[in-house]
């Protein structure tokens, strides 16, 4: 699969919560910084996006911009009782796999939810 197709089906995949699926996408020693988190190896990458996948209602991918290596998905992120939160989201694809995320959005409305 192209860069493309991988981020592609990782947001499907992670919408559906089909961990499955996305830990055939994620390298072994994936590194992941975002607002709410880090994780570092697959494992862990895969239990915080089950974390956030609870309380995922939708995404709503706006632009999907590519290289031969990088991946930069624009999108909208739904969680029951917030506004649409606006997510910048990069990804580094070497080998056929995910090997580094990154991660960036205004947290403050999602929070409000969680208390």
């Amino acid at each position: 699969m192209t860069p493309t197709e991988i981020s592609e089906t990782y947001f499907t995949a992670w919408e559906a919560g089909d961990f499955d699926t996305m830990s055939t996408l994620l390298a072994p020693d994936v590194d992941f910084v975002g607002t709410l988190g880090t994780a570092r190896g697959a494992e862990e990458c895969l239990q915080g996006l089950k974390r956030m996948g609870q309380m995922l209602e939708r995404i709503e991918v706006h632009a999907r911009v590519a290289t031969d290596t990088d991946v930069i998905t624009w999108f909208d992120l739904y969680v029951p009782g917030a506004p649409a939160t606006p997510t910048a989201n990069w990804s580094h694809v070497e080998d056929g796999r995910i090997t580094r995320i990154r991660v960036t959005f205004d947290p403050r409305s999602i929070l409000t939810t969680l208390t």
